[in-house]
């Protein structure tokens, strides 16, 4: 949030109970709460209209200062610690509906609205859109597979939004393909996040584009593919990377191969049994990785290269991969089919 936008939320301790009904009418949302600052503008309580209310039915009167009726026992966050996200998570879970997020010297840098997003992550996140999306022609003739419609918006939207929900403000979008197209449509802001697009001068497979990317932000960087429809958790998936210490996570999701038939359990040409209709369980690759900043090195610059390049080496120095189960819903857009199942899907879906 912005600070013009964060003032708004402010009120000093000495102020009235009448300016500060003020300050609360002209607020909309983040809860109608107001944080209450002290003499060094540092946050000592909140205030809402119940706060108000219960202080004037208790013999209060409204040219009273606030600091007569604040809640100072409010909970917060304070930003860059080594739990701030498991915090969120935990506020989120008590149905606490807006979270302060304050600096070292307890000052107000950001509201946290769970109305309006689900947490604030601190990553970067790289969206790979430079494909042809040949499978889809004729319908990418014209138009990159990226900014297809599904439902209301482009398949790309759908996952730049839910980044933006969990509080990913520094996006970047690779394109090759018809870039002008996707340049032009993250000119402006999305939600009041810039979007930033990088052109590949070639085609640089699935995880070479992302040495283009000439500045990250945070330590760890999520890389992935624009054309999937997916309500996944990125909230769990970077808390599974944190427990787990990880190099590098990839979300796979379930995939289950049926055989109806029997299957012949060989020693060479010798039979050692019939396994009558097995059903084997797998875990495919979903095309969203969760890496490192310092692994981003790894990938050779203006090389092709794709992600299972770079999961062979990390594997082969011994890094740390590991394995996230992606739950819920996950559609690979990759052909005329799939495209359809997710304009369909999108039909039932907030």
């Amino acid at each position: 949030m912005k600070q013009e936008q964060l003032n708004k939320y402010l009120i000093g301790y000495k102020a009235t109970i009448l300016e500060a009904l003020s300050a609360l009418n002209g607020l909309s949302n983040a809860g109608l709460t107001l944080f209450v600052q002290d003499e060094s503008l540092c946050i000592i309580g909140t205030l809402t209209d119940g706060d108000i209310r219960r202080y004037l039915l208790n013999g209060g009167n409204l040219q009273d200062v606030v600091f007569c009726a604040i809640k100072a026992d409010f909970c917060s966050i304070q930003i860059g610690t080594t739990d701030f996200v498991k915090a969120c998570n935990k506020y989120r879970q008590s149905k606490i509906r807006v979270i302060p997020i304050i600096d070292k010297s307890g000052k107000l840098v950001d509201i946290l609205d769970f109305d309006k997003q689900e947490s604030l992550l601190p990553i970067d996140a790289v969206i790979m859109a430079g494909g042809k999306g040949e499978r889809l022609r004729p319908l990418t003739e014209k138009t990159p597979k990226p900014l297809l419609l599904v439902g209301d918006k482009a398949i790309i939207d759908h996952n730049v939004d839910r980044l933006i929900q969990y509080g990913v403000d520094h996006i970047s979008v690779t394109t090759n393909y018809l870039a002008e197209q996707l340049e032009s449509h993250y000119a402006q802001p999305r939600n009041e996040v810039q979007i930033q697009c990088v052109r590949e001068p070639k085609f640089l497979g699935t995880m070479g584009a992302v040495r283009l990317v000439k500045e990250f932000h945070n330590d760890i960087v999520l890389v992935m593919n624009s054309d999937l429809f997916t309500d996944i958790d990125f909230e769990d998936m970077y808390l599974h990377f944190i427990e787990n210490k990880a190099d590098m996570s990839i979300a796979a999701v379930p995939y289950t191969v049926s055989i109806p038939f029997g299957i012949c359990d060989l020693d060479g040409r010798d039979v050692k049994g019939i396994v009558e209709k097995p059903t084997y369980n797998y875990y495919a690759n979903a095309g969203i990785y969760m890496l490192r900043r310092e692994v981003i090195n790894m990938i050779p610059e203006n090389e092709f290269y794709n992600a299972t390049d770079l999961i062979d080496a990390l594997v082969k120095n011994g890094s740390k991969v590991i394995r996230y189960p992606l739950k819920g819903t996950w559609i690979d857009i990759g052909t005329l089919s799939e495209y359809q199942k997710a304009k369909d899907l999108a039909k039932h879906m907030k």
